[in-house]
Formats: structure tokens, C-alpha cells, sequence
């Protein structure tokens, strides 16, 4: 199973992107997903430059753009595609607007699927994917609602990340990521329970097991695992999960 075990940076936000890039490499991981919100902020391409650098420096790939493009009536997804461009990263991580999707109106979910399908087709024009954040208080926010999504907005430059649900258990996660598993291009790595209480990642040693598991059946899979949340944002504990999850990735 050739899946890319990685990081996203914002586990780690308090860290410059050097510190990042650093831990990662020696951690032994081989991609990071780039956080929009504090380390790569969109419409500033001389950093995303700078970072790609950085990067490239520690022996890493940039595995996405880790976005907070919501996909608003008219929010404009240029700034978030420079950055993407200038960071050398192919896929950018997206959201399904701000509202669930059994409390979107009818005028609501169609403004976040026309928007979303306008983002794609300019991503695509640019050689970038898209990727859904799987997620609640979005309208990917189960495995059903996510392929709706990817059906209504019909682009190829559309895929979905996956990663558990909050407080679902091994077996109901498990089962969410199956349905979805040939459209999820990457998935967000964390052990959390009962709720949203962050354990270490063997924590939920059969979760993961039964994920690698699925993924290495699955037709096409994740290019990506990504490291995200770690306990108590503590880098010194990053070497461990990173050992953990190259385990389950074999």
C-alpha cells in the first residue's frame, strides 16, 4: 500500500514553518499539508514560495493546501489558488459552506454547490484538485451527504478527504470511510475519544488497523495520511505517532 504518511501543519501552529518542516522530516514522514490560517495565508505568494522551499529543503513533498475556502456565494477562490500555485501544491482542501446539511435551505446548499463547482472548474484550469474536509456543520457531513456533494457538483476536480467521526465508533467510521472510499484522495489522521479528548494514535489501534485495512482493498487509495491533532499539541510526542502510523500504513 503506497499511501504517504504526513502531517498537516496546523497540529502544530504555534511552530514556524521551519520548526515543522524539521520535525517532520525527522519524524520520518514525507509530505505536509500547509495550513491557510496561520502558515500559508492566502493571497501571499512570496511565503507559500518560501515555505515550498522549505519544504523541498527537508527532503519533504508539500502534500496539499490545507484551505478555509468555504464556498460562499460569492467568495473568491483566486487568492486561495496563488497560494496553492506559488506553494507547488496540486490539491487543496476545501469545506461545503459553514451549515449541516439537514439545516441548509434548498437557496442555501445550491449557492455552496454552484460555488464549489465554479472553484473546481478554476482549479482544474490551473492543473489543482479540489478535496472536500469531511466534516460536521458542513454539507460533507456524513458518507452519503459527501458523494451528494460530489455528484451535484459533477467535476473531476473534485474529490473528498476523509477521517473519523467524532465519537462514531470504530466500526460506524470504518463503515463511513468504505462508502466514500473510491472519491477520498486523503485522509486526516487522529485518535479521538470518547469525544473530542485527543489520545495518542494507538489509542484507537483497531480503528486504524481496520482503516488500513479498507484502504488497502480499496480500488483507488488515499494518496495521503496526514497527521492531524496530536495529544496536548505536544511536538515532542510527534516522533511516536509518525512511527505509529508508518505501522499501520506498513
Amino acid at each position: 500500500m503506497s499511501i504517504r504518511p504526513g502531517l498537516c501543519s496546523v497540529t502544530f501552529r504555534q511552530l514556524d514553518p521551519a520548526a515543522i518542516a524539521a520535525l517532520a522530516a525527522d519524524a520520518g514522514l514525507q509530505a505536509i499539508e500547509w495550513g491557510g490560517d496561520v502558515h500559508v495565508p492566502p493571497g501571499d505568494e512570496a511565503r507559500a514560495a518560501e515555505v515550498a522551499r522549505l519544504t523541498a529543503d527537508a527532503g519533504l513533498a508539500v502534500a496539499s493546501y490545507g484551505s478555509y475556502f468555504r464556498a460562499e456565494a460569492g467568495e473568491d477562490v483566486a487568492p486561495v489558488l496563488d497560494a496553492a500555485e506559488a506553494l507547488g501544491a496540486d490539491r487543496i482542501r476545501v469545506w461545503a459552506g459553514r451549515i449541516g446539511s439537514a439545516d441548509a435551505t434548498g437557496r442555501e446548499r445550491a449557492a455552496t454547490i454552484d460555488a464549489l463547482a465554479v472553484a473546481a472548474e478554476q482549479a482544474g484550469a490551473r492543473g489543482i484538485s479540489l478535496a472536500l474536509e469531511f466534516h460536521g456543520r458542513t454539507l460533507a457531513d456524513d458518507a452519503e451527504q459527501t458523494l451528494r456533494v460530489l455528484d451535484e457538483v459533477g467535476s473531476p476536480h473534485l474529490s473528498t478527504y476523509w477521517q473519523p467521526t467524532v465519537a462514531a465508533t470504530d466500526d460506524v467510521a470504518v463503515a463511513e470511510y468504505r462508502r466514500i472510499a473510491d472519491r477520498v484522495s486523503a485522509v486526516h489522521v487522529f485518535s479521538w475519544w470518547p469525544s473530542t479528548e485527543r489520545l495518542a494514535l494507538g489509542a484507537r489501534d483497531g480503528l486504524w488497523r481496520a482503516f488500513a485495512g479498507a484502504a488497502e482493498s480499496a480500488p483507488l487509495p488515499p494518496r495521503d495520511a496526514l497527521l492531524e491533532f496530536v495529544p496536548g499539541d505536544d511536538p515532542s510526542s510527534l516522533a511516536a505517532e509518525a512511527a505509529t502510523l508508518r505501522g499501520y500504513l506498513g
